[in-house]
């Protein structure tokens, strides 16, 4: 399954800028159609996935991976099945990203927002995409480390069951925090009946108040 970037929303750009106009200034309607289009000439997405069954005590079956917190067990509570998923932008974005906050803020801003919804757009094609495979089950919605109850700490142990080095040349820092930034990790269940999907807004989070990710200016990918 290859990754897919169709587009990059206007809408979502704006949001991760936190413009909150009527209008958008025709100079920043300009600077927003060059730096969209340099993201989308740049950027080589990529994405990788893999399907468990789900045992009943909540583990992955064939790993020893059982994520905690009550907010994914939630999530999964009417699975059978469930899904690690994984998806960057590549190190081209990085370096655009680097070499653009050396030379030119006001663009480094914009760049950034943009990449972040190219992200997240990769990210719902691949949903789409394995919601089509596996009909007519029914995929729920995608849940990162770091969001709600799940811990940030759970993502080394998700990025070593996908491999994701050798399969998308994402790596994790000593921290924990991904490289190229803008990947995304999350865990989706597989369902016999639909299931309702959550609202993906920060404010609606149970630690948004605290969030390690808000602090810094960026996302869990849940967003």
């Amino acid at each position: 399954m290859e990754a897919r970037l169709t587009g990059i929303p206007r809408e979502e750009t704006l949001r991760y800028l936190g413009y909150a106009g009527s209008e958008i200034p025709p100079e920043l309607e300009a600077d927003l159609t060059r730096c969209e289009a340099e993201v989308l000439g740049t950027v080589r997405p990529r994405v990788t996935w893999r399907l468990f069954d789900l045992l009943p005590d909540g583990t992955f079956s064939g790993t020893g991976f059982r994520p905690e917190g009550r907010d994914l067990a939630e999530l999964l509570k009417d699975c059978r099945k469930a899904l690690l998923m994984a998806a960057t932008l590549g190190m081209e974005c990085e370096t655009l990203l680097r070499h653009r906050q050396q030379r030119n803020m006001s663009d480094a801003v914009i760049l950034d927002a943009a990449a972040s919804a190219a992200i997240e757009n990769v990210c719902d094609n691949l949903c789409r995409d394995l919601a089509e495979r596996f009909r007519p089950l029914y995929l729920t919605d995608r849940f990162s480390p770091g969001y709600g109850d799940l811990p940030l700490s759970c993502q080394r142990e998700l990025c070593g069951i996908l491999d994701v080095t050798r399969q998308i040349g994402l790596s994790l820092t000593e921290s924990g925090l991904m490289l190229p930034q803008k990947s995304v990790t999350a865990v989706l269940g597989l369902s016999e009946r639909p299931q309702p999907h959550r609202s993906r807004n920060c404010e609606d989070c149970g630690i948004s108040g605290t969030c390690s990710f808000r602090k810094e200016g960026k996302h869990c990918g849940q967003t």
